[in-house]
């Protein structure tokens, strides 16, 4: 491994030590910043250059924690914002159990998905909602692209020094919202790629039916993915793991998160069959694996997911009065006033 690869790693393993006491959900600090990280230097070459510099790759690898930091803000905060972290899927594919739908089925809207969970005497509280939070993020990392195209193509443009000084700024603002909302989006889909995060099972088997006669122990989440992962995870092993690109041209972030969280559903039995031979504990090669699998299928899933946003931006219209990015890439449309504002 590079330097930077080496330094980025050296307090990845001192915080997985000093913080093995703490309470973990999702992954722990070590997954989601090897997800963040391994995702951006991962990202096609025709992203802008600002993407690919080790200090924004470091960002985004720090920024992917920050949901996790954002608990223990108070009420509506943490009671709205603890369950984007998660859905609960039954062994068949459902939300909480055959009352609810398929991820394939999920209404338009959050509040529809709530509604009509609440209709079928489920409590959205326990099922979670997780590919909101993943669709969320990602249109709100498509808008800030689009921003920052009109920017780009602005400031290059302009004659004015005034303007074009203001440009400048308000790019420099947005590329520091775009790693931060990397970071944010990062957070959900790497939450996807842990089996725990999307099924009943969500720390040990539970009151289900157990015919394998799968753990129960309440500390089965945790450890999994705060300690042992910790112990085992590798930049350079999640980086070769990770599956080709997939082509961003279509992409629906509400059918990508379906199959994406239903392939992580595919996981749970695995682990659980995985945990009752002791493949989890130590560093067994055959539990470091199966580590290696779920952050490199998160970071390829962060880095299609971001691609896709700057892929769509293109497309965009954005400011008030809306201008299309297009128009204005091509200079034949001043973005100033949509911009600025008016008033």
């Amino acid at each position: 491994m590079n330097r930077f690869v080496l330094a980025l790693l050296a307090p990845v393993a001192v915080i997985a030590v000093v913080g093995s006491a703490a309470t973990v959900t999702a992954w722990g600090n070590t997954g989601h910043r090897l997800i963040g990280v391994a995702a951006m230097r991962a990202l096609p070459e025709d992203m802008p250059a600002f993407l690919k510099s080790p200090a924004a790759i470091a960002d985004v690898g720090e920024l992917a924690r920050e949901p996790d930091r954002w608990k223990g803000a108070g009420q509506p905060h943490d009671r709205e914002r603890d369950t984007a972290h998660f859905v609960d899927l039954d062994d068949q594919g459902r939300v909480m159990d055959q009352r609810g739908m398929t991820l394939a089925e999920l209404p338009r809207l959050k509040s529809e998905y709530d509604a009509a969970l609440t209709k079928a005497g489920l409590d959205v509280n326990e099922a979670g909602w997780l590919p909101y939070a993943m669709i969320d993020a990602w249109q709100n990392l498509e808008r800030d692209f689009a921003y920052w195209r009109v920017l780009n193509a602005a400031e290059k443009r302009e004659t004015d020094m005034e303007r074009q000084a203001w440009y400048r700024a308000d790019r420099l603002r947005r590329e520091a919202l775009i790693l931060r909302d990397i970071g944010v989006m990062g957070h959900y889909v790497g939450d996807g790629s842990q089996p725990h995060h999307t099924t009943i099972h969500y720390n040990g088997w539970g009151d289900h039916p157990n015919p394998e006669g799968f753990t129960n122990s309440r500390q089965t989440h945790a450890i999994f993915e705060g300690a042992f992962t910790g112990r085992v995870a590798r930049l350079d092993a999640i980086e070769a793991a990770m599956p080709a690109a997939t082509d961003a041209a279509g992409f629906d972030p509400r059918a990508r998160a379906a199959t994406y969280l239903t392939t992580t559903l595919g996981t749970v039995i695995p682990f659980y069959r995985m945990e009752k031979a002791g493949a989890f504990r130590d560093a067994d090669p055959r539990g470091a694996a199966f580590v290696t699998e779920r952050l490199a299928a998160g970071a390829a899933e962060l880095r299609d997911w971001t691609a896709a946003a700057w892929r769509a931006s293109a497309t965009s219209s954005i400011g008030w009065p809306a201008v299309k990015v297009a128009e204005v890439e091509a200079g034949t449309v001043d973005p100033w006033l949509s911009m600025v504002g008016e008033d």
